[in-house]
């Protein structure tokens, strides 16, 4: 499994934990169950949602502030969960370059979301992106 799988993979993850609006380690197990070989990518997925657990407030916040005049609650879980994903990525895992945290959510946008979901998402994180850079 390759990097663009496990964050697939995540965001399917964060897509189900939203609906179910459970967050914990012991979802993630069972989600990962049957998923194949993750050995390569398991810390990745590991780090990602403990970072998540962990900031899930402060990156919603991000999420909030970056979304022009769009809540949170309205985003469709799937655009949220991709940019929860993206958001956690630009804020806490400094190995991830900028611009591919931001390509790979708009490779998701585009292939799990809505015609507009790239642009969308696109438009978030530039703004999440900027904010980090003036910090």
């Amino acid at each position: 499994m390759n990097r663009n799988e496990a964050r697939e993979l995540m965001m399917q993850l964060l897509f189900q934990m939203e609906a179910q609006n459970e967050y914990n380690v012991e979802i993630k197990e069972k989600f990962l169950q049957d998923k194949g070989d993750l050995r390569i990518q398991r810390p990745y997925i590991d780090q990602l949602l403990d970072i998540i657990l962990e900031h899930k407030a402060e990156i919603d916040h991000t999420l909030e502030e970056s979304s022009v005049n769009w809540k949170i609650n309205r985003m469709s879980k799937v655009d949220f969960a991709i940019s929860r994903l993206a958001t956690a990525e630009l804020l806490y895992m400094d190995d991830i370059p900028t611009s591919v945290s931001i390509n790979e959510a708009i490779i998701l946008a585009k292939k799990f979301g809505t015609d507009d979901s790239s642009k969308f998402i696109n438009g978030i994180l530039g703004k999440v992106a900027q904010k980090i850079a003036e910090a």
